[in-house]
């Protein structure tokens, strides 16, 4: 081995452990230290929960009903953490961070194959740093993942096909063997997109840069020839031949070998109820029209791009000029930028069309991002940046200003809706001092300074915002004292809700909760098969004449509930609904006081 390669291996062993030890602080700063959040965190954590304590690993349960909104990976990887560290926040978020760390690592080695490893070191950085990116990685949702498996699918795809021969495609089967078997296993984490919108990038990717050269034609105008440029990659034969060079017949083999077993596992389990429910209302159905008020227009997602990569969102501007006159000039890794442009177009592009919109839906593009704000960044410091040159401090200022405006108007927010939190405020002074700090070296021409200054002020904003100031916000969250109440009765009693039904009651209730309504005709649409919903019980049947009933409404649907209930009906304890001026309401036949939640975690008695 040469001085070179050792020096080489060396330089990737410092830059791996710089990323591991960022993307750490990042991620793992208090992971446990807030309760689950409504609504997906405790659905999928509740889940793992219940599969673990039937003893199956096959078919996902929630509230004692089949859950087919999400496929098995999370909760199989919930699951093991759960037998290592118990059930708790830190165990259900665990493979979360751990994955969101891998990604880190995955871009900094596709950023170091197409383009330099600095690049590759500052793609890893800004990715970890970045606000949606880091909050997929914080929570016990699938989205960490699949952004880890897409994006490790795509590095094994850039390790096996570059440096280019002309194809643009992994030559060894064992290559390709390995990229269609992780997106395989990302089918297994999020469904059909786990494969299909890698596959997707790639092969945009092979469509533009396989295209052979062709010069305009004399006479044509050149918006035309722009026109037919855009169409040129679409063309029938080479894009049936891009196709097949793909080896798709490999592709759905191994996907499908890798995949397929587990759902033919569970459709057999539950009759064909979870793929019914799984593909045709959560896949075919959230493209087809918005589900859950999830809608949105054209801009929806570049708008949810400028705030959910935050702070590194504030170069957009020069960055989408850099890499335009990079591609058009057919600079430096040009061909990288493509990939990279390629990646965030499909992703933006296909979910765009899709009449279901949620942030969460891109950010396995958000490596993409992270690669070319990376390549921004790098010609900056060299003073080689593209495009008009008072951007970067022109991006420093619009920090300062997004940090000058937290810190007014959290306070605010924080009066009407956290009593005691106005100091979180506060937060907002991180990216103020850090543009100040990084505005001054800018203007003294210290470009690497200042770079390390946005990174430095990003690390430390995003770490701080969700490993301190989400918990103070949690301590406000207080629906444990009804659950609290209702142990405090004793026994196994059955529990209701009506009018609203949160998944943390469940997960920290540890015990099935029926959804209650009073219309008699509301129960009569569960069939006979178990994996069917569970009807929905009459209020005044389900609350019966016993002691052993509790029923958790809200201080708006109490009076229509009270005329369905017996006269022995009571509130026995309430609490503040968490963000919202409602109340909960635990009803019962217990003694007649009422537990009132104060500002502290215990709350304060009073009688009802």
């Amino acid at each position: 081995m040469s001085k070179q390669q050792d020096r080489g291996l060396v330089r990737t062993g410092i830059h791996g452990g710089i990323i591991l030890a960022v993307a750490s602080v990042v991620l793992f700063s208090n992971l446990g230290g807030s309760r689950l959040w409504d609504r997906d965190e405790p659905r999928n954590a509740g889940c793992a929960l219940e599969m673990m304590q039937r003893g199956d690993w096959g078919v996902p349960v929630f509230n004692a009903e089949l859950r087919a909104h999400k496929p098995v990976l999370l909760y199989w990887l919930i699951m093991s953490s759960y037998h290592v560290f118990g059930v708790n926040e830190f165990a259900a978020r665990f493979w979360s961070a751990a994955l969101a760390v891998g990604t880190a690592l995955a871009t900094y080695g596709i950023g170091r194959r197409l383009f330099d490893a600095r690049i590759g070191l500052w793609a890893a950085i800004i990715l970890a740093s970045s606000l949606m990116f880091a909050m997929a990685g914080r929570i016990a949702t699938p989205d960490s993942t699949l952004i880890f498996l897409s994006t490790a699918a795509l590095l094994v795809y850039v390790l096996g096909a570059f440096p280019a021969d002309g194809t643009y495609f992994p030559r060894h089967w064992a290559n390709v063997a390995a990229m269609y078997g992780v997106m395989g296993l990302a089918v297994l984490a999020k469904g059909p997109v786990g494969a299909v919108l890698p596959t997707a990038v790639i092969g945009m990717f092979m469509l533009i840069v396989r295209l052979p050269e062709s010069d305009r034609p004399i006479g044509q105008s050149v918006w035309r020839w722009r026109l037919v440029c855009c169409l040129r990659p679409l063309g029938p034969l080479h894009f049936l031949r891009t196709c097949w060079s793909m080896r798709p017949l490999m592709a759905v083999f191994i996907v499908l070998a890798v995949a397929g077993p587990w759902y033919a596992w569970v459709g057999w389990q539950t009759d064909g109820e979870f793929l019914r429910v799984f593909f045709w209302d959560h896949n075919l159905g959230r493209a087809a029209q918005p589900m859950e008020g999830h809608g949105g227009g054209p801009w929806f997602y570049p708008v949810a791009i400028l705030v959910g990569f935050f702070p590194w969102s504030v170069f957009a501007a020069p960055v989408v000029a850099e890499v335009a006159a990079r591609i058009r000039r057919r600079k430096s890794w040009a061909t990288g930028y493509v990939f990279a442009v390629c990646w965030i177009g499909v992703y933006v592009g296909l979910f765009s069309l899709a009449q279901t919109k949620l942030p969460s839906y891109v950010t396995p593009c958000y490596p993409a991002l992270a690669l070319l704000t990376a390549c921004f960044i790098r010609h900056w410091t060299r003073g080689l940046a593209a495009g008009w040159p008072r951007w970067p401090a022109t991006a420093i200022l619009t920090l300062g200003l997004v940090g000058l405006t937290i810190a007014v108007v959290m306070p605010f927010a924080a009066r009407k809706h956290l009593p005691g939190e106005t100091w979180l405020g506060a937060i907002g002074l991180i990216p103020l001092a850090g543009a100040v700090v990084a505005f001054f070296l800018q203007r003294g021409q210290r470009f690497p300074q200042a770079a390390w200054a946005v990174a430095v002020t990003a690390v430390t904003f995003t770490t701080a915002l969700f490993g301190w100031a989400a918990a103070r916000v949690d301590r406000h969250q207080q629906n444990h004292l009804l659950l609290a109440a209702i142990e405090r009765a004793g026994g196994n009693p059955r529990v209701g809700a009506f009018g609203r039904l949160e998944p943390t009651w469940i997960f920290y209730g540890g015990r099935p909760i029926d959804e209650l309504t009073l219309d008699a005709g509301d129960g009569e649409e569960a069939g006979a098969s178990p994996w069917k919903p569970k009807p929905r019980p009459l209020a005044a049947e389900f609350f019966g004449q016993g002691q052993d009933r509790f029923i958790i409404t809200t201080d708006r649907r109490w009076n229509q509930l009270q005329a369905a209930l017996p006269p022995q009906a009571a509130i026995v304890a309430e609490c503040p609904l968490f963000l919202r001026r409602e109340t909960l309401l635990l009803v019962g036949v217990a003694p007649r006081v009422t537990r009132r939640a104060g500002s502290d975690r215990e709350g304060a008695i009073r009688p009802h």
